[in-house]
């Protein structure tokens, strides 16, 4: 049954809706400033909503703690990394889908000659969407190929491993997508991010990397030099024989740059990562996914997110998102199993529970000021979700 989308409020209502009524919540707050005190990430900004508004939106901690100490706002601008997956490759995923420009059972090969050997052949655009291509993990494109116009040729090489899980989480995945938008679009990531999303959302703060000088001091910091990729690139064999290619890597303090290094190999654009948002931000694009409130779908598309496409496998997946009903969910008891969400390697996550109607956006930077290794923050994500259902229910 198709269900009939809510009438929204004018911006100008919904403004001084959520004026009036947004607070922060001391128990979110609270518990947060116990791992910003720990070492686990340095600030944090939180936002909760429910029925389609915002009902708790807070920030703690600071964004930037070198080269300067700069305090966290609501309003700051966070590397959103992997969420980007969702927020931007997934959505018009979803709009060419619904056009009927594509369909899911398609062949990637159909659309992409580099998938036209005979290993690569029979993926379909549903498998790169959850994830069960049979396509690795990661590889440092920047190491395999100096020209990033060839990351897709390198994906198109990659062997693809039967003996790997059902499903097995992987960034070419949605690499491979972001160069289907790009054929389908006619233009760019970037660009068609901006045309089909950013400009009918009128979103302002939210874009590809690199962020400009005017909105770096409200914009959290990262990793200092990419120490985690090199160490993992040395790791897994890629620098062995290719030490003079070690200076691929940064140095500095990455501040208004992609932290993924795949995507700033790629001109900080990529389907898998490079995008940077704020909290309400990222809110008004999960309200995409929602049938009462998507202004650019229609509300049978938005079935899609919430259902599973891998039963009974090691991990619950729909389009483009991990399910909550997933072993070990970050989503948590709290959210219902048809919740739908995804995190991000920086440190960010959106959880979204369509049964309850309620919006869980979490952003931090675990990746800055910390030595490696970074800290697993996931049972922090639990317990966030946790207070955020508690605070709702006491609230009404």
């Amino acid at each position: 049954m198709e269900t009939g989308r809510k009438k929204l409020p004018s911006e100008t209502q919904r403004s001084e809706r959520n004026n009036n009524a947004v607070t922060t919540e001391p128990s979110i707050s609270g518990f947060l400033l116990e791992p910003i005190a720990a070492g686990d990430f340095p600030s944090a900004v939180y936002l909760v909503a429910e029925e389609g508004e915002i009902v708790f939106h807070g920030a703690v901690g600071n964004a930037v703690v070198e080269p300067e100490i700069i305090p966290a706002r609501t309003d700051t601008i966070y590397d959103v990394a992997s969420m980007t997956k969702v927020l931007v490759t997934g959505l018009l995923m979803a709009m060419f889908v619904e056009r009927g420009e594509l369909r899911t059972v398609d062949a990637v090969s159909r659309y992409l000659s580099e998938f036209g050997h005979d290993d690569k052949r029979g993926i379909s655009i549903a498998q790169l969407l959850s994830h069960t291509s049979g396509l690795p993990a990661w590889r440092p494109f920047y190491l395999l190929d100096p020209d990033p116009g060839n990351v897709l040729k390198e994906i198109g090489r990659l062997p693809t491993d039967e003996n790997a899980a059902p499903v097995t989480y992987s960034d070419p995945n949605f690499i491979t997508l972001g160069k289907i938008v790009e054929k389908m679009s006619g233009v760019s990531l970037r660009e068609g991010f901006e045309s089909m999303i950013a400009k009918p959302l009128r979103l302002l703060d939210t874009r590809f990397g690199p962020i400009g000088k005017n909105d770096l001091p409200r914009t959290a910091a990262s990793e200092t030099g990419n120490g985690f990729e090199k160490q993992t690139c040395i790791e897994q064999g890629y620098l062995d024989n290719k030490m003079d290619n070690a200076d691929v890597f940064r140095d500095e303090v990455i501040w208004g740059e992609v932290h993924d290094g795949n995507a700033y190999f790629m001109g900080e654009v990529g389907g898998h990562a490079g995008l940077f948002s704020t909290a309400k931000e990222i809110f008004k694009i999960a309200l995409q996914f929602l049938p009462n409130y998507t202004q650019l779908l229609k509300p049978q598309t938005c079935e899609l997110f919430r259902t599973n496409l891998t039963p009974g496998q090691n991990e619950h997946r729909s389009f483009a998102f991990q399910l909550g009903s997933s072993p070990e969910s970050t989503g948590g008891s709290p959210l219902s199993p048809q919740s739908f969400g995804h995190l991000g390697f920086t440190g960010t996550s959106l959880w979204i529970d369509p049964i309850e109607d309620r919006v869980f956006i979490l952003l931090t930077n675990r990746t800055h000021h910390r030595k490696l290794p970074f800290a697993n923050i996931n049972a922090v994500r639990r317990q966030f979700h946790q207070l955020a259902v508690e605070a709702l229910c006491q609230k009404t």
